[in-house]
C-alpha cells in the first residue's frame, strides 16, 4: 500500500500543474527532443544552406544540451552569421551549433548545441561563439512538434534577464 501512495504522489508531482524548464519530465523532453534533433540532422535533406529569416539580428533563443535556454547575440558578417552566446556550458571542441526552423512554417525556434562532433562536409551558415571557444553553426528544417512539447519546450524564450 505504502507504494502505491508514494507512486501517486510522484506521478502527481510530475504531472499536474505548470513545467518550468529544469523540472524532471521537462529534463527528460529536452534529452528526447535533442536526440531527434540530432537523428534527423544525420539526414542531410534536413540541412539548410542559408542561414533562416530571423537569425541575423538580435537575441535568439539559445540552449546548450543539458542546460537551460539562454541568449546569443546575432550579428551578420561576410562570412555568414555570428552568434555571442551569453550563458552556462558552452563547450569547448567538439562541438557545434544547429538553428532549428519548422518546416512547415519557417519560423525560426531558436539554436541548439551539441558537445559532440559535427558534421564535416554539411554547409556551415556562420559560428557561435564565446570569448574562449568558437562553433561552427548550420541550419536545419524540423517538425517542430515532433522535437518539442508544448508544456516543455525544447528551446523557451530568451530570459528577461539576458534582454536590454
Amino acid at each position: 500500500m505504502k507504494r502505491i501512495i508514494c507512486l501517486a504522489l510522484g506521478l502527481a508531482a510530475c504531472g499536474g500543474g505548470p513545467r518550468t524548464e529544469n523540472s524532471a519530465s521537462c529534463g527528460f523532453a529536452a534529452i528526447a527532443g535533442s536526440n531527434l534533433v540530432l537523428q534527423q540532422f544525420q539526414k542531410r535533406t534536413t540541412v539548410m544552406s542559408d542561414a533562416p529569416k530571423g537569425l541575423d539580428t538580435g537575441l535568439v533563443a539559445t540552449r546548450v544540451v543539458g542546460y537551460g535556454t539562454s541568449a546569443s547575440l546575432a550579428a551578420t558578417s561576410p562570412k555568414g552569421i555570428v552568434l555571442g552566446y551569453e550563458g552556462a556550458g558552452f563547450p569547448q571542441r567538439p562541438g557545434f551549433a544547429v538553428a532549428l526552423v519548422d518546416d512547415s512554417s519557417e519560423a525560426l525556434h531558436g539554436v541548439l548545441v551539441f558537445e559532440s562532433d559535427g558534421p564535416v562536409d554539411y554547409p556551415q551558415i556562420g559560428i557561435i561563439s564565446t570569448a574562449t571557444s568558437t562553433l561552427p553553426l548550420y541550419a536545419m528544417r524540423v517538425s517542430w512538434s515532433d522535437v518539442s512539447d508544448r508544456k516543455c519546450p525544447l528551446i523557451g524564450s530568451v530570459p528577461d534577464s539576458l534582454k536590454r
